[in-house]
C-alpha cells in the first residue's frame, strides 16, 4: 500500500506518481560487445572504431566472452534469475550514429531475468524494487551539434561498446525513492567491478519512465525520460513531468505517449518524438549470432566468486565494529569508503574513527568534489589521530585543530601536535589553579551551580578558554564538580 504522504495534491484532489526506470550501464571491458576495438574515455574522435562498428560491408560481430561474463556477475550481485539461454536481436532504427541501421540488443530472450533491490531512503527505511530484466546490448556513436552551426558531427567511438540495461518494474512512487534506487544500483555495479557508474561520462545513465494516477486507480499513459545522469536531475525531471501531466488532466486534456528530454538550465522537459513499441522497431534474431547457451558450472563460479556486496558489508560493520546504522550505511555505500574505514579502524577505537571519517574527511572530500580514494590524509594518519584522543594526548577539541593542519599536508598527527605544541594538559595542579581563579572571579555563578547543576558547563567553558583548550576534559569536569558540590 502507497503511503499517502507520498501524494501529490492537484487543483482536484490527490494524485500517485508511478515510476519505472531503464538503466544504462557501460559494461567494464577493455573492448567493444562484438569487436576487438578498445573503449575508453578522452580518445579522439573516431580513434576507437573497427570495421566492425563502423559497419562495413563484410564484417559479422563476434561475442565477447567477458562481457557475457560481466552481465551475469550483475544479475546474480541483485539476485536475479540467469537464463542459461539468451538470443541476441537485431532492433532496427536509423539513426547518423548508428552505423548499422539496427542496434544489437536482446528483446525476447535476455540473459538475466527477474530480480529484486532492496532500497534505503534517506531516513534509513527500506523499499524494495522487482527488477523486470537486464539484456546486453551495443550502444550508438555519439552526434555533436555545437562544433558548427550548419554541420553535426559523428564520433562513433561509442559504437558498439557494451551495455548492460536494467529494466525496473514500475515500484517507485516518489523522485526520492528513483534516485535512492539508481544510487543503491550503482553502489552493487561498483562492488561486483561490472561498470565505474561514472555518471559524468555517462557511463551510467537512467531513462525515466513517468505516469500519474488516482491514488489505487488504473496506470496512467507513461511518458519516457531519455539519458538522464545525475540523481539530481533525475528527481528534477521527474518532479517536472509529473506537475505537467497532472496539469493536462485537470484541464481535461490526455497525455500523449512520447519520449522528452530533460533540460537541466530550464529543469524542464520537452517532447522528443512519439514512444515507439517494439514492433516499431521489427526486432528479429541476429542471423550472425548464435543463441548464448550457458554452462551452469561456469555460473556457479561467478556466483563463487562474488565479493561482500554492500548490504552484507553493512551488516557486517555493525555487528563487527559496533556502529550505528547510519554510519554502516554510509560507510558500506562505496566499497572505497568501507575498505579505508577498516583499514584505519584496525587496533583503534572503531567508532571514533568512523566518525572522523563520516563527519570529518568526508565532508572535507566533498567540498572539494573528490572521492575517498583522492584523499590527501592517509589512513594511518587517521588511525593515528584517534590514537592521540585514546592516549589523552589531546582533546577531541584539540584533534580538530590537528585535523586541519593534517588536510593542509603538514604531515603525521604526532608531528603536528608536538611541532604547534598542542599536547593535553593533564596537569591537576595547572588545571586547579586555572578552576579556582574562575570561581574566585563568579562567586555568584558558582553559588548557582549548586541549585542548577547543569550550569557547569558554563565553568567548563571558561576552563578550555583559559587553557586555549588543552585542558583534559574529564580532569576539568571531576575537579569542578568537587570545588562546586556537584554530584
Amino acid at each position: 500500500m502507497t503511503d499517502a504522504s507520498n501524494y501529490i495534491e492537484g487543483r482536484t484532489g490527490p494524485w500517485e506518481i508511478v515510476l519505472g526506470l531503464e538503466v544504462h550501464a557501460q559494461v567494464a571491458s577493455k573492448s567493444k560487445l562484438f569487436s576487438g576495438a578498445a573503449v575508453g574515455f578522452g580518445a579522439g574522435p573516431n580513434e576507437q572504431v573497427s570495421l566492425v562498428d563502423a559497419a562495413m560491408p563484410g564484417m559479422l560481430p563476434v561475442i565477447n566472452a567477458f562481457c557475457v561474463e560481466q552481465a551475469v556477475r550483475t544479475g546474480l550481485g541483485i539476485g536475479a534469475q540467469i537464463h542459461e539461454w539468451s538470443r541476441f536481436d537485431r532492433k532496427n532504427y536509423f539513426y547518423p550514429d548508428l552505423p548499422q541501421g539496427y542496434q544489437i540488443s536482446q528483446f525476447a530472450h535476455p540473459i538475466v531475468g527477474e530480480g529484486v533491490i532492496e532500497v534505503e531512503r534517506d531516513d534509513g527505511t527500506t523499499f524494495k524494487v522487482g527488477v523486470e530484466r537486464l539484456h546486453l546490448e551495443q550502444d550508438a556513436g555519439k552526434l555533436i551539434h555545437d562544433l558548427d552551426p550548419d554541420w553535426t558531427y559523428v564520433d562513433l567511438n561509442r559504437a558498439g561498446t557494451a551495455l548492460m540495461e536494467i529494466v525496473s518494474k514500475p515500484d517507485m512512487r516518489t523522485s526520492e525513492e528513483a534516485a535512492a534506487y539508481v544510487k543503491k544500483l550503482r553502489s552493487i555495479l561498483r562492488y561486483l567491478g561490472t561498470c565505474d557508474g561514472d555518471m559524468e561520462k555517462g557511463n551510467l545513465r537512467a531513462d525515466v519512465n513517468v505516469s500519474v494516477r488516482r491514488p489505487g486507480g488504473p496506470l496512467g499513459t507513461r511518458c519516457e525520460i531519455k539519458n538522464v545522469n545525475s540523481y539530481r536531475y533525475i528527481q528534477q525531471a521527474i518532479e517536472y513531468e509529473a506537475r505537467r501531466q497532472i496539469e493536462i488532466l485537470e484541464d481535461g486534456g490526455k497525455i500523449d505517449q512520447e519520449t522528452r528530454l530533460f533540460d537541466s538550465g530550464k529543469l524542464e522537459t520537452r517532447s522528443m518524438r512519439s514512444k515507439e513499441e517494439a514492433q516499431d522497431y521489427r526486432y528479429f534474431p541476429d542471423p550472425d549470432l548464435l543463441p548464448l547457451e550457458l554452462d551452469p558450472a561456469w555460473i556457479k563460479a561467478i556466483q563463487d566468486s562474488l565479493p561482500e556486496l554492500p548490504d552484507a558489508k553493512r551488516a557486517r560493520l555493525q555487528a563487527q565494529y559496533g556502529l550505528t546504522a547510519y554510519d554502516a550505511r554510509v560507510l558500506a555505500i562505496e566499497q572505497g569508503r568501507a575498505d579505508f574505514f577498516e583499514r584505519a579502524a584496525a587496533g583503534r577505537d572503531a567508532k571514533l574513527v568512523a566518525n572522523w571519517i563520516t563527519n570529518g574527511l568526508m565532508g572535507r572530500l566533498a567540498e572539494d568534489g573528490r572521492d575517498i580514494e583522492q584523499s590527501p590524509i592517509s589512513t594511518d594518519d587517521i588511525a593515528g589521530l584517534v590514537k592521540l584522543i585514546e592516549d589523552e594526548v589531546i582533546s577531541s577539541k584539540i584533534a580538530r585543530t590537528v585535523f586541519d593542519h593534517m588536510w593542509a599536508g603538514e604531515g603525521a598527527p604526532a608531528a603536528i601536535v608536538e611541532a604547534h605544541g598542542l599536547v593535553q594538559v593533564t596537569d591537576t595542579g595547572a588545571i586547579e589553579a586555572v578552576i579556582d581563579a574562575i570561581i574566585a572571579a563568579n562567586p555568584d555563578k558558582a553559588e548557582a551551580v549548586k541549585a542548577r547543576p547543569q550550569a557547569l558547563g558554563w565553568f567548563v567553558g571558561q576552563v578550555m578558554k583559559e587553557t586555549a583548550g588543552k585542558a583534559s576534559p574529564g580532569a576539568v569536569n571531576a575537579l569542578l564538580k568537587a570545588k562546586l558540590g556537584v554530584e
